[in-house]
């Protein structure tokens, strides 16, 4: 799994991706902050987090689209299947190394709230709670586009349909506010990413909505494995 994660980490930077990913992020969410905090005079954070995570579902496609895709149109997946190494350290590497460059993301824009205690004195609470929700946010993100990946040779496809799915998982309060049927309902809204990551939003450290992070990323790391394994045997 350290070799794979090591190569995905290194893909990152020997291609434009990485430096892509990180120069949008930190534009972006510098400008933001800027508007959300620093010219509204205002310590709290849970707006920029709100305006981010739009922000991220463009970019979080961006960096799942290859990590198997690639391999799958370049055929080199034939030689990683047939490796010693098992397919769970495959995805557990690649889903490692595309959380880490996320997390450096998330790193760099800790000098945001740095800036508040500069200024001000903002609720360190809150602002733990945010990092960590929006941390655990990408984590199933980023899992959802990993398993896309799996799905497709095309690494614009997969951008595109991780793209789609995301935004429908983050709209998923307002498409079961109109919906009649109440088992549907309760389905779609057990997927409603922003409802948990809101409770993040207000300081609070929910054990439920952290151990659901978790849950939800987990299921799709394993639906990734179980498709790698469906093409490695078929």
């Amino acid at each position: 799994m350290k070799a794979i994660l090591k190569r995905e980490l290194k893909a990152y930077f020997t291609s434009p991706t990485g430096y892509i990913y990180l120069g949008f992020t930190l534009l972006l969410s510098g400008w933001f902050f800027a508007s959300a905090n620093l010219f509204a005079q205002s310590a709290d954070m849970a707006s920029f987090f709100s305006s981010v995570g739009i922000i991220f579902l463009f970019l979080v496609p961006m960096l799942t689209m290859r990590l198997i895709a690639e391999d799958k149109r370049n055929k080199t997946d034939q030689i990683l299947l047939t490796s010693p190494i098992k397919v769970s350290g495959i995805v557990f590497g690649k889903y490692f190394a595309a959380v880490s460059l996320y997390g450096i993301s998330l790193a760099i824009m800790l000098v945001y709230p740095a800036i508040l205690f500069l200024h001000g004195k903002p609720q360190l609470g809150t602002i733990i709670a945010l990092f960590l929700g929006f941390f655990l946010l990408g984590c199933a993100l980023l899992s959802i586009g990993l398993f896309i990946s799996a799905l497709t040779e095309s690494q614009i496809t997969s951008a595109i349909i991780s793209f789609a799915v995301m935004l429908f998982l983050w709209l998923s309060d307002w498409i079961v506010s109109t919906i009649g049927n109440p088992i549907v309902a309760k389905v779609l809204g057990w997927f409603s990413l922003l409802k948990r990551f809101e409770e993040f939003t207000l300081g609070v450290l929910n054990l439920s909505s952290i151990v659901y992070f978790i849950t939800f990323s987990a299921i799709f790391i394993f639906l990734t494995i179980q498709a790698i394994e469906k093409k490695r045997w078929s």
